[in-house]
This record gives structure tokens, sequence and C-alpha cells, in this order.
């Protein structure tokens, strides 16, 4: 009896090189634990139990392994039909690890790349992935939302009458991306600014649904940013992304008393055009236009105040012999309808020329904002431009600014609906950034107005100087 034991207990320790490279160790502790209950039976005479039980471990063990091969044969079967989501499940975040050249797919291919900025958009999908028949599939591993943070505080003081010299909380601007396919995203722009009096107030100053068909179609639905010209796709609400402490007189944005449609409502194509050397690319958009009710929201986020809608398109070329030189012309088409007033044709023209490396930018821009009142024969014309040159030294770049606008006296949009005195005003503005690491940034500005007329009222020029501070997290 007991050579019995010792021949069954050989034969299970013969197993263990089987058992143990396929993971069954947990099996192979049961058999241990069993030996007892074998000698116990042997002892009192029952050696066929000890057979009996060897054998229904054993078929066990086999159970175990056919499982396990089946489990992975359906694995490399899942691997081999969904090489796209196993890819975005593990890939790390766009947001934190690449360097932002723009902000988001839509308008990847309609700015010259910003320097000093952070990445929050993926790249686009090779060509093989675009063009698959598979149906889109949502994996939840990645459609989490990513999310980037950019801020500032500032303090500023003019020597115009009636002002003081605050230190100012700027914007708090969270970007926020979610990969919902490979051809699909989602992305808004939740800003926290200056509301009334000294209260803060939220925005959501973009909300965009972004679908990729390739890289000469895509399409987003939602409120973006106007492609009207340059600055205002270029460079978005943040200060982090501008060299300057501020934007262009011409290109602020409506609730910062700016004279253009800086938003619109509605839905946007752009995409390359085959072009060869030349590198053509396009954006159109059509949409809800700006508010033409006195103190009303001037983005139309939900109901527009007439059928007419907006529409806009921009051409630029980007040529291959010069790196970072972007030219291109923008047009922009609505009709305002102000109460009790007679309907207004606006159109907006643009053109722009900007050379934008790593260390170095120029940017030139000019406008035509032409308003035609229905009825009337006089055509109101307000024309502007700005010219910004900057070379980075290091951590220190340096930089000049010079803005022109002049709107005729009479203008029946600026003053009278949008409560903006325009006129004419010119100046330079002359700065220095500096880079304290990668995330945050000083800025010291000198800016010098002449108002030599507003709105027919006359005033005297002012200078103001400010310091900034501006960061990502």
């Amino acid at each position: 009896m007991i050579l019995s034991i010792l021949r069954a207990e050989t034969y299970v320790a013969s197993l263990i090189p089987r058992i143990i490279p396929r993971r069954v160790l947990p099996v192979l502790l049961g058999i241990f634990a069993s030996t007892p209950m074998l000698q116990a039976q042997q002892i009192n005479g029952e050696a066929t139990v000890n057979k009996e039980t060897v054998q229904e471990l054993l078929r066990r063990i086999e159970q175990l392994e056919a499982a396990d091969k089946e489990l992975r044969e359906r694995v490399a079967q899942l691997e081999k039909a969904k090489p796209l989501d196993a890819r975005d499940a593990t890939a790390p975040s766009s947001a934190a690890t690449e360097t932002e050249k723009t902000h988001h797919r839509t308008t990847q291919d309609s700015v010259t790349p910003a320097p000093g900025q952070v990445a929050v958009s993926p790249t686009t999908p090779p060509a093989a992935q675009r063009e698959t028949t598979a149906p889109e599939r949502i994996d939840p591993n990645s459609t989490l939302l990513n999310m980037r943070g950019f801020g500032d505080y500032s303090v500023a003081g003019r020597t115009q009458k009636g002002t003081t010299t605050p230190v100012s909380l700027g914007q708090i601007d969270l970007f926020i991306t979610s990969d919902i396919s490979d051809r699909f995203r989602f992305l808004t722009d939740l800003v926290f600014e200056k509301g009334t009096g000294n209260d803060f107030e939220e925005d959501l100053e973009r909300v965009l649904l972004e679908y990729t068909h390739s890289d000469y179609f895509r399409l987003s639905v939602g409120r973006d940013h106007t492609a009207i010209g340059y600055y205002n796709l270029a460079f978005r609400h943040s200060s982090w992304w501008q060299t300057a402490t501020g934007r262009p007189y011409l290109f602020l944005f409506e609730d910062e008393g700016g004279i253009l449609p800086g938003h619109i409502v509605g839905a946007s194509a752009s995409g390359q055009i085959p072009s060869g050397p030349l590198g053509l690319h396009y954006i159109a958009e059509v949409g809800n236009g700006r508010a033409a009710t006195p103190g009303a929201e001037p983005v139309q986020n939900f109901v527009d105040e007439n059928n007419h809608k907006a529409v806009n398109i921009n051409i630029f070329s980007r040529p291959d012999g010069v790196p970072g030189l972007q030219v291109g012309f923008s047009a922009y088409r609505d009709l305002l309808t102000p109460p009790n007033s007679a309907r207004i044709q606006e159109t907006i023209l643009n053109t722009y020329a900007v050379f934008a490396r790593s260390k170095f930018e120029w940017l030139n821009e000019g406008l035509l904002i032409r308003h035609v009142p229905q009825g009337l024969p006089h055509v109101f014309n307000t024309s502007g431009f700005y010219t910004q040159i900057a070379q980075a030294f290091g951590p220190f770049r340096p930089y000049l600014r010079y803005q022109y606008v002049n709107a005729p006296d009479n203008e029946p949009v600026f003053l009278p609906i949008y409560n903006v005195s325009v006129g004419l005003q010119h100046g330079p503005s002359v700065g220095l950034r500096y880079d304290l690491g990668e995330s945050v940034a000083a800025k010291l500005q000198y800016d010098y107005t002449n108002l030599r007329r507003v709105q027919g009222i006359n005033q005297q020029a002012f200078s103001q100087l400010a310091l900034q501070f501006t960061f990502a997290f």
C-alpha cells in the first residue's frame, strides 16, 4: 500500500512540468492539498479511489487547457478585427505628449503653426485607416476626455482719463477633447472670464463635433471661431498662444468690444485642394451671423434674427518651397436686420500674408468692412490693418506691432448697434515676452494709441503699460 502511495505521488509530480507553463498553478496547489486525503484513503484499503481522483484531476486540467486555447484564439481574432481600438486604448493622450501647432483638427490645415504652442490635437489618421469600410465602433477606453488648461494674470495702467490701474484675473480656458472614433471627434473651449462688474462668467466659446473623411474633406458642426482671415483661427482665447499680451484691435472678440463676428454657429467644411507645390487649402462655412439687436447676445447660439445665413470662404496657400509662409484671403457675407431700421448688407473682405517659424514671425493682415443699408445710396467702408514682427533669442522674444482702423463718423452699425466707438485709431505697440519655462511666460508691453477721431468726438492719445503672466496647465 505504501508502494502505491509512492507511485501515485511520483505520477502526480510528473505532471508539474506540463501544468506550470500553462498557468494552472491553482490546480497544482489543489493536487498537493489532496495528497493527505489520498493517503488516508489508501491506509483504509481503498487504493482505487486514488486512481479515480488523479484521473478526475487530469480531465479537469485538459478542460482548462482547452478553455485557455479557445480564449487565446478569440483574443487573436479580436486583435485582427479591431487594430484601431487596440491602439487607441493603449496610446498616450496627445494632449499631454505632443507639441501644439493648431488647436483642433478642423482648422489643422487652416493656419500656419504659431511658435510656442502646446499640443491638444491628434494627428490625421493614415490613409489606410481612413479608407476602412468597417462600421464605426465606440471603445470606452478611447473616448475618455482629454483636458488642457490655460490662464493669465495681468496688471496694466493707462494715461487715459477716468481709468485706474487694476490687477486683473484674465481668462481661464479649459480645452476639452474626446476622440469618439477614428473619424469623429468632440472638442470644446470652456472659458471663465470677466462678466458684469467684478463677477466671473462662463462661456462655451467653441462646441464642435468634427468628422474627418480625408485630408481633402473635414466637416464640423457647432459653434466655432469664424474663419475670417488668419488671426482668428491661428490664436484662440488664451493669451498663451499669442506673442503679445492681447489681440489686435480688429480681431477683438465680441464681448471685448470687437467689431467683427468672431464666432459662428453652423457648419464648416475644410481641407486641402489638389495643387501640388502650391499647397492650397480651403475653409467654407455657413451659419448664424452676428445679432443686430442693440444689447442682445452677439453670438446667436439658439435663435437667428432672420432666415438669411452668414456665409464665409477662406482660401490660402502654403507653398512647399517656403516653409512657414501662408498667403490667403477670405470673404464674409451676411444680412443685418436691426429693429425699426433698414436692413444692412454686410461684406467683410480680408487678405493676409504671414511668415511664422519657431523663432521668427511676421504677421500682416488687412480688412475692409462694407455696410450697405437697403434703400440708401451711401456705402460705409471701414478699413484697417495690423503688422507684427517678432524674433526669439533663447527664452526672450522682443516684438513690435502697428495697427490701424478707420471708420466713418456716421457708421450705422458699430456705435448704434454694437455700442463700440471706432472712428480713427492707430499706433504702435512694443513688448518683450520671456518664457520662464515650458508652461509659464511673462510679457511686458507698451502701447501708444492715437485717437484723432472716435465717432466724431475728438479725444487725446493715450499710453498704456501692461505686465502679464500667462501659463498652461
